[in-house]
């Protein structure tokens, strides 16, 4: 029987420019953004009273963007960073351009943008991504810069074609 075992890319497989499209989308419920912002004690009435948000410009609930960058990071995960990831160095340049609303589907996309082997870590690089997240529309909804620690490639282990 073959064994394959799942994973991320290495610091070396980390290509620059290369753009990922991560499907399949996911569509929003109101019980994601209620549920989501429960555990993360948010207790904005935009995002969980209705009849509050229906008095306010946008007429109906917003999807909490704490959920929205949470889950397009997370589409990330599987194809770029999953057994391969050191830790996640920091977050910046998020910005939440359109609303989500439940109904909406997200999709989310990952360009690497820069990378640099680590200074002080021997075996680690650096990897900077842009990640974008779009409604079905293709309307774009947010972005945000993420540097990651990666592993480089073991000894002896090649890339994948």
């Amino acid at each position: 029987m073959t064994e394959i075992v799942q994973r991320g890319l290495y610091y070396e497989e980390c290509e620059l420019g290369a753009h990922y499209l991560h499907r399949p989308g996911r569509t929003i419920t109101q019980a994601d953004n209620t549920l989501f912002s429960a555990l993360t004690m948010n207790e904005q009435a935009l995002h969980v009273d209705a009849a509050y948000a229906a008095t306010q410009p946008f007429g109906k609930p917003l999807m909490n963007s704490m959920w929205t960058l949470a889950t397009i990071v997370g589409m990330s995960v599987g194809p770029i960073t999953q057994g391969t990831l050191v830790a996640q160095l920091g977050l910046s340049d998020i910005s939440f351009a359109h609303p989500l609303f439940a109904g909406d589907t997200l999709y989310g996309e990952t360009e690497i943008v820069a990378k640099r082997l680590s200074k002080s870590r021997p075996g680690q690089g650096l990897v900077t991504m842009t990640h974008t997240g779009r409604n079905q529309d293709g309307t774009i909804v947010a972005t945000a810069t993420r540097v990651a620690l990666m592993w480089c490639l073991p000894e002896g282990e090649e890339t994948r074609s």
